[in-house]
């Protein structure tokens, strides 16, 4: 299994709309390394799913339930999206500023791609932002 994190503004899209929805499309990505780490996520993959703008923290967990297929809002046909299914919310959000301030995570691309909207996460800071956000990994 691998581990990722997905962005998205919350006035756009929240954790607060995708666990209403269940499942759904994470659609509308249209950088090309982004699109490349989508298309390497797998069924059962998690994600933590991170509100950007304002807030900027970590507030759920998603899986990852189909893989890459094209995302019909592409007119080029080069970007893809993939569903992912709403888990379970952190106990508390872990923000940026946290992640920041802890020199495990420094490795982070959160911390080093801040503007990237879909990265990996390795399985040890996964561990670590779990048990910051009061989860279990």
């Amino acid at each position: 299994m691998a581990y990722w994190l997905v962005k998205s503004e919350p006035e756009t899209w929240s954790w607060q709309d995708h666990v209403k929805k269940g499942v759904e499309p994470w659609d509308g990505v249209r950088n090309h390394q982004a699109s490349k780490f989508m298309k390497e996520m797998k069924v059962g993959d998690l994600a933590f799913f991170y509100h950007s703008g304002k807030e900027r923290a970590i507030v759920g967990i998603v899986e990852v339930v189909r893989e890459a297929y094209p995302d019909p809002s592409d007119e080029t046909g080069r970007f893809v999206m993939v569903d992912l299914k709403a888990g379970r919310s952190l106990g508390c959000a872990v923000t940026l500023k946290e992640i920041k301030d802890d020199p495990r995570l420094q490795d982070m691309a959160l911390v080093k791609q801040a503007r990237l909207s879909v990265m990996p996460v390795a399985p040890v800071a996964w561990e670590i932002i779990c048990e910051k956000g009061k989860g279990k990994p």
